[in-house]
């Protein structure tokens, strides 16, 4: 174990709310467009005609979807997050751990929060800044490289289909052991 001075841990949720926090926000505009799109549909549905209600069908569609679609990216983020922290914790900073999860800026949050809780924030950032990453870099670098990239396998395996990692360590009870 490379990390010796292990900071105060956060609750799980907290950091699977930190990882997220960008997905958890968009999830609150998809939930509020499907609302509104639905108010629309049901409008149309009873008083306009079959072009209005093909449109605002389409648009709830694409909301509600939407829905499913950010909880699966957070589930998966989370993983990312669990699986960057164990590696931290064993390897310390190390470029490779965080060119895993340079690829996307929801991969970078979540390799950020686990370096952060392990003392090593500023080191990863340090290190994603001097590869260019910017803070504004929303968009995966995958997606502007292969603008096919929503019919290949990867592409739903690595954004929501991320398997379950169990964390290695029980990072509140090492902490815990290091302050007494």
């Amino acid at each position: 174990m490379i990390v010796s001075n292990l900071p105060k841990q956060p609750p799980l949720f907290v950091s699977y709310l930190k990882v997220g926090k960008l997905l958890y926000y968009s999830l609150l505009l998809f939930i509020l467009e499907a609302w509104f799109y639905g108010v629309q549909l049901r409008h149309a549905l009873l008083h306009q005609g079959l072009l209005l209600i093909i449109l605002w069908l389409l648009c709830f569609l694409f909301a509600f979807v939407h829905i499913f679609l950010v909880l699966a990216d957070g589930w998966s983020r989370f993983q990312n997050y669990k699986r960057a922290k164990d590696q931290f914790f064993i390897h310390g900073f190390n470029r490779r751990i965080c060119d895993t999860y340079i690829v996307s800026k929801c991969q970078r949050m979540a390799a950020l929060v686990a370096a952060e809780e392990l003392g090593l924030e500023k080191q990863v950032a340090e290190y994603y800044a001097q590869k260019g990453v910017k803070w504004y870099h929303f968009v995966p670098y995958f997606m502007v490289k292969d603008p096919l990239f929503f019919f290949k396998k990867k592409f739903w395996n690595r954004t929501f289909l991320e398997p379950s990692y169990r964390s290695k360590y029980n990072f509140n009870s090492i902490y815990m052991e290091t302050i007494l």
